[in-house]
This record gives structure tokens, sequence and C-alpha cells, in this order.
């Protein structure tokens, strides 16, 4: 079939020679095989152009990125590095908060927290940027796992605390009223026998009606007549602390009575033992 020939008649216009031309068909194939072929070599070779163009435009806005989360990692990095500063200053306030009020300290081997087993090991290649953002997040976590265990106890320190402050509130420490020390606790001259005799009490003198306020929190205990001391009044303070009020003109609280330190519970008198109004 290829060594046939084909014979194209080329006719002119009515004024012209008409002219005879034999082309062997191998030639026409290989003709048109060859235009194919330079067709699609133009088709591949444009294509791959473009892609590159394409691949090089976006490999351009990836290293843009890439450069922006670096420079973002950076700064997150120092934010880090200036909380953990802060995180430290937080630790060593607490630290010192426990030794002012004498409270139980924390083994320091406890605060690192440690863990265990080795990391998993990276088995492909990674860019500058991700070995920066595994380095991040390592320290992101290490810090929120750190700061978990300060809250959970500053909490701690918050609960001691709040009982040492329940504790001092119910401890007396004010005077309990306005005079002067008239008489001290312990061995005294009895002033109506003259005798030497063992006084339970402190005595505080001024005129009747000076007020006697609560010297801490409490809970009205009782209040009466007793004997030698007069009206009296008793505070429970808890915490194993009592304070008793006598020779008192009037009581202004009632039994089971909650009290705040400095309020008004009674007034001073001269009921009872005694030789002019005192508490």
């Amino acid at each position: 079939m290829l060594k046939k020939r084909l014979t194209l008649l080329i006719v002119p216009d009515s004024s012209g020679v008409s002219k005879q031309l034999c082309v062997p068909v191998w030639s026409l194939v290989a003709g048109c095989a060859l235009l194919l072929t330079l067709l699609f070599a133009s088709f591949f070779l444009a294509s791959a152009f473009f892609v590159d163009q394409v691949d090089k435009s976006e490999l351009d806005r990836l290293k843009q990125e890439n450069a922006q989360m670096a420079e973002k990692y950076e700064t997150l990095r120092w934010n880090l590095a200036e909380t953990d500063s802060r995180y430290s200053e937080l630790v060593n306030k607490e630290i010192a908060l426990r030794t002012i009020f004498d409270l139980p300290e924390i083994d320091p081997e406890e605060r690192q927290l440690g863990i265990g087993g080795p990391s998993a090991p990276i088995t492909v290649p990674v860019s500058e940027t991700q070995m920066l953002a595994y380095r991040t997040e390592a320290e992101v976590d290490r810090l929120l796992r750190l700061s978990r265990f300060e809250l959970e106890k500053y909490g701690e320190v918050e609960d001691l605390l709040t009982d040492l402050k329940d504790r001092l509130d119910h401890t007396p420490s004010i005077w309990p009223t306005k005079g002067w020390n008239s008489s001290g606790f312990g061995m005294r001259h009895d002033p109506f026998t003259g005798y030497k005799s063992y006084h339970r009490g402190l005595d505080i003198a001024n005129k009747a009606g000076t007020p006697i306020i609560a010297p801490a929190d409490g809970k009205v205990k009782e209040y009466g007549t007793y004997g030698n001391m007069g009206k009296m009044l008793v505070i429970d303070h808890g915490y194993g602390f009592v304070t008793r009020y006598g020779h008192l003109a009037s009581v202004d609280v009632k039994r089971g009575e909650r009290v705040k330190r400095g309020q008004v519970v009674a007034t001073m008198g001269n009921s009872g033992y005694t030789t002019g109004p005192h508490l």
C-alpha cells in the first residue's frame, strides 16, 4: 500500500495549463505523522511552560507564607519566653506567701512535672519552620501543664489563707473597752478582806455605761447574773478561745447571736463583787 503512488491533477483557470503531480503514499503518511508529532510536541511544550509558570508562582507564594509563618513563630517564642518569666515570678510569690504564713512548702522536684518516654522519631524531612513549630508547640504544652499545676497550688494557698483568716478573725486581739488597768491576773490583795487571793481576770476601770466591744468574731454562749461576777457575758470565739465579761450594767446581745470584732456587746457597770465600775 505504501509503495503506491497518488497522482494529483492541478487544474488552473481556463487560460492555464493543467499539471500532474505524482506523490508516493508513504510520503503523505510520513508528512501527516510529522505534522501530528509537531502539533503534540507544541501542545506539550506549551502545557509544560504554563504549568512551570504556575508552579513557580505557587512556589513563590508558599515561600512568602513560610517566611511569614517563621516570623510569627519567632514572635510567639519571644512571647512564650516572657510568659515563662512571669510564671517564675508567680512561683516565687507563691513560695513567699507560704513562707510568710508558715504554710507547707512544695518539693521543688514536684514542680518539675516530669514526663517520660521517648518522643516519636521524625522519619520525613521537615523544614526549619516546621521544626520551629514543633518546638513552639512543645513549649506551649509545657507552660499549660505548669500553669494548671500552679493554679491548683494557688487554690491550696487560698484555702489555707482563708482558714488562717478565719482563725485570726476569731482570735481576741483588741482591747475590749477604754479605761485603766486597775488590777491584773494572778495573786493580789482582796480589796474587801485585805488577804491575798487569786484574781482570775484583768480589771479595766472606767465610768459606768462605757461601751464594751467584742475583741474578735464569735458567738454569744451565755449571759446572766453569776455571784461575785455580777452580770456576766460569755462569748465563744472558737479555736479554743472563750472570753468572759463581768460586773456589767447591761448586755446588748442575745444568747446564740453571732458577733463581729468591734461590735458593742455590753456596757460597763458595778454589779457583783466590786468596789466601783469596771470590767
